[in-house]
C-alpha cells in the first residue's frame, strides 16, 4: 500500500505521482523489460540504454536525507539513471528552468533520466539509498528556484 505524498510549492499543493511510462516518458524512461520470457531455462539479457559517443561510465551511491530543496540541476551531456535502494524518495524533475513545469514522481521504480532533465530528490523516511550511473565526465548545471521544495508524509 503506497502512502499518500504531497509537494508543497509556496501556497499550492501537489501530489507526488507514482511512476509510470506514460506519465514519466517526456523526462526517460523505467528500466524494465516489457516481452520477456516467463517461463524457460536459460538467463535472458538486454541492454536497456547506451550512448555511442560516451567517455565511460560511473556508478555512484548516493544517500538522500534532504527533505527539502532549493534548486533543481542538470546535467547536459549525459543521461542519469535513478535505482531506488533503500528507504522512500521523491524525484522532481522538469524540461524547462520553469517551477510552474515541475513533476514530482515516487522513486519506486528505477528510471533513466534524457539529457538535460532538471532534477532533484528528496527523502521522505530517514534517508534513502539511490544507485547513480551516468557519464564519467559530467557537466553540472544548477538553478536556484527561489523557494522551497519538499514532501510531506500523510498517514
Amino acid at each position: 500500500m503506497m502512502q499518500a505524498v504531497e509537494l508543497k510549492k509556496k501556497n499550492a499543493v501537489r501530489k507526488v505521482r507514482k511512476i509510470a511510462e506514460a506519465s514519466f516518458k517526456k523526462y526517460g524512461y523505467i528500466i524494465h523489460w516489457n516481452g520477456h520470457k516467463q517461463k524457460g531455462s536459460g538467463n535472458q539479457f538486454r541492454i536497456i540504454t547506451r550512448e555511442r559517443d560516451c567517455p565511460g561510465w560511473r556508478i555512484a551511491y548516493l544517500i538522500v536525507r534532504d527533505k527539502e530543496i532549493d534548486c533543481l540541476e542538470h546535467h547536459p551531456g549525459s543521461m542519469e539513471s535513478f535505482e531506488p535502494l533503500q528507504g522512500k524518495s521523491i524525484l522532481y524533475v522538469c524540461n524547462q528552468k520553469k517551477p510552474r513545469d515541475i513533476e514530482a514522481f515516487m522513486l519506486d521504480k528505477p528510471v533513466v533520466l534524457k539529457k538535460g532533465i532538471w532534477h532533484g530528490v528528496v527523502s521522505v523516511t530517514d534517508e534513502a539509498h539511490v544507485k547513480i550511473t551516468e557519464n564519467n565526465r559530467v557537466k553540472l548545471v544548477r538553478y536556484k528556484l527561489g523557494y522551497t521544495l519538499y514532501g510531506k508524509r500523510h498517514k
